[in-house]
C-alpha cells in the first residue's frame, strides 16, 4: 500500500521548520479570536471545544477567508501570511484542501468527474498525490460513476476528501466533516479518516465538538473556549489535565498509546501493554497483531478504587496506581482523582463519600479497577 507523503515548501529547510505558526487576533463586535500556537508539521491536530469557542473561524483564518487584524501562518517553513509585513498569500494561492461539514460536491458530475476537478488543475509536475492513491486511500474504487445524488452521506464525505487530496495539499482542512451524519455513518468513515492519520505525511486540522472523533483520530489537541486556548499539547496529555473544562463531562477520561501484547481467541480478549510498563489491560475486541500499536481509552467514571488487590472479581483489570492529586467534579457529590499507574495517568470519578471511607491522599498507593467491556479501543 502506498503511503501519501507531500513535501513541506522548499523554501526553509530542516526539522525545526517542520511546524505550523498560528497567530490570529481577530475582533469582532462581540466576539475575540485570540490564538498564538505552534502545532505540529504532520499527523492530525484537533480543534476542539463547544459551539462558539472558534474553532471554525480560526480554520477560515488559516484558509484566508477571514482577515485578521493581527496575524502570523507559516506552513512547514512556508510563509503564508504575516501582518507585520504586511504579507498575505490570498486563498486561492494558499496549497490547502478544506472538507465542510456538508460535502458540496458537483451534482452535475460523476464522482469521477468530482475528483479530476480539481486534479486536472494542478501542473503534473506539481502533483503529489495520484488518482489512484486518493480512490484507494478512501476506499471509493466502486462509486466512480455514480452520481452524488446516489450517495450516502459517509460515501459522499470520503469523495469530498479524496478530492481535496488531489489537489496536493500542504495542510487538510476538515471543518466538522461528520457533524451532518448520523451514527451509523460516523462510523462508516471513522476508519478511512484514521488511514489518512496513519498514512498522510501531511498536517491535518480536524474540527470538532465530539470528543470520541479527537480520541480516535488526533494527534495533538487544541483546547478551545470563547476564542481563546486553553490548552494545547498531545492528546493523552490534554486528556489527563483535570484542570481542563473537559475533566468534568460525563465521558472525561484518559487516552492511552499502548500496544497489542496477547489475544485470548477462546473468550476475545485482546492484551494491550502499557507503555513503559509490563503491566496490560484486556478489551473485548477481535484479534489484531502482536506488537501492533493500538490507541485505548479509560473511562474516569468505569474505574473503581480498592485499598486492596481483589481476591475475587468479575472485573479483570486490576492495575496498582497511586493518588497524585484531586479536584471537584461538576457534581457536587462527586470527585475526580488524578491516579499514576507506572508514569501512565489515570482519573476515576468517584463519590465524596467514598474518597473519605477509602481516606484518599496524594501518595497513597491502591488498586484500580477496570471492567474489560468499558474499555475502548
Amino acid at each position: 500500500m502506498n503511503t501519501l507523503s507531500i513535501a513541506p515548501a522548499p523554501a526553509v529547510s530542516g526539522l525545526a521548520d517542520q511546524q505550523l505558526h498560528v497567530r490570529f487576533v481577530l475582533q469582532f463586535a462581540q466576539f475575540r479570536l485570540d490564538v498564538d500556537v505552534q502545532l505540529p508539521g504532520r499527523g492530525v491536530t484537533a480543534l476542539f471545544g463547544y459551539s462558539g469557542s472558534g474553532k471554525t473561524t480560526l480554520l477560515r483564518c488559516i484558509a484566508g477567508l477571514e482577515r485578521a487584524q493581527d496575524s502570523h501562518l507559516r506552513i512547514n517553513g512556508e510563509l503564508w501570511q504575516d501582518s507585520r509585513t504586511p504579507f498575505f498569500l490570498p486563498t486561492h494561492k494558499r496549497a490547502l484542501g478544506y472538507v465542510f461539514q456538508e460535502a458540496s460536491l458537483f451534482a452535475h458530475l460523476s464522482v469521477l468527474d468530482n475528483l479530476l476537478y480539481g486534479f486536472k488543475r494542478i501542473a503534473p509536475a506539481e502533483r503529489q498525490v495520484t488518482l489512484e492513491q486518493a480512490v484507494e486511500l478512501l476506499g471509493i474504487g466502486h462509486l466512480m460513476a455514480r452520481m452524488p445524488g446516489h450517495l450516502s452521506g459517509g460515501e459522499r464525505q470520503r469523495v469530498a476528501i479524496a478530492r481535496a487530496l488531489l489537489t496536493s495539499p500542504k495542510l487538510l482542512l476538515l471543518d466538522e466533516p461528520l457533524a451532518a451524519l448520523d451514527q451509523k455513518r460516523k462510523n462508516e468513515i471513522l476508519p478511512y479518516l484514521q488511514r489518512l492519520q496513519t498514512q498522510l505525511d501531511i498536517p491535518i486540522l480536524y474540527v470538532s465538538h465530539s470528543l470520541d472523533e479527537v480520541v480516535r483520530l488526533a494527534d495533538h489537541l487544541v483546547l478551545l473556549d470563547q476564542g481563546a486556548v486553553l490548552a494545547s499539547g498531545p492528546v493523552g496529555e490534554v486528556m489527563a489535565r483535570m484542570d481542563l473544562p473537559m475533566a468534568q463531562a460525563e465521558d472525561a477520561g484518559v487516552v492511552v498509546e499502548g500496544c497489542v501484547a496477547g489475544h485470548n481467541s477462546a473468550y476475545q480478549l485482546l492484551s494491550l501493554s502499557f507503555p513503559g510498563s509490563t503491566l496490560s489491560v484486556q478489551v473485548a475486541h477481535a484479534a489484531v497483531s502482536i506488537d501492533t500499536p493500538m490507541r485505548f481509552r479509560i473511562l474516569a467514571r468505569d474505574i473503581s478504587l480498592n485499598l486492596e488487590r481483589p481476591a475475587h472479581s468479575s472485573i479483570l483489570n486490576l492495575l496498582p496506581v497511586t493518588v497524585s492529586g484531586e479536584t471537584p467534579a461538576d457534581n457536587a457529590a462527586h470527585v475526580l482523582v488524578r491516579l499514576d499507574m507506572h508514569g501512565t495517568p489515570l482519573l476515576a470519578r468517584i463519590t465524596r463519600y467514598s474518597r473519605d471511607q477509602l481516606g484518599l491522599h496524594v501518595g497513597q498507593q491502591l488498586w484500580a479497577q477496570v471492567k474489560s467491556v468499558a474499555l475502548l479501543a
